[in-house]
């Protein structure tokens, strides 16, 4: 598993990612299928998880519907109109950045 410090930055993106590929998530599904795509390599908390969705929901970039499953109620985001912007823009951040660190740890120039 990586270091939360290593991850920290790379969770909304993931998220957004994971959300708009999908009709709709919710909290825990969204957990669970980051840990299973990467075989546990990265692990997102509640408390890790739960902020990011609610402060991009009071942005407009998600929006959630309420669904009852008898007395339990579950809630999924899924990405707005605005929010699959967004998706687009933070999707050519993260790879632009992935070759940027390729430029600085693989360069066969390095003086190893």
């Amino acid at each position: 598993m990586y270091s939360k410090e290593l991850t920290k930055g790379t969770l909304q993106p993931i998220i957004l990612k994971l959300i708009n590929s999908r009709d709709k998530m919710y909290g825990y599904e969204i957990t669970q299928e980051v840990k299973k795509i990467t075989s546990g390599k990265i692990d997102i908390s509640e408390g890790a998880l739960y902020p990011i969705l609610h402060r991009l929901e009071a942005k407009g970039v998600l929006s959630t519907e309420k669904i009852y499953l008898g007395k339990r109620v579950r809630k999924y985001y899924s990405v707005t109109k605005t929010g699959k912007q967004m998706v687009a823009d933070v999707t050519h951040e993260i790879n632009d950045f992935i070759n940027t660190l390729d430029l600085i740890f693989n360069s066969k120039t390095q003086n190893s």
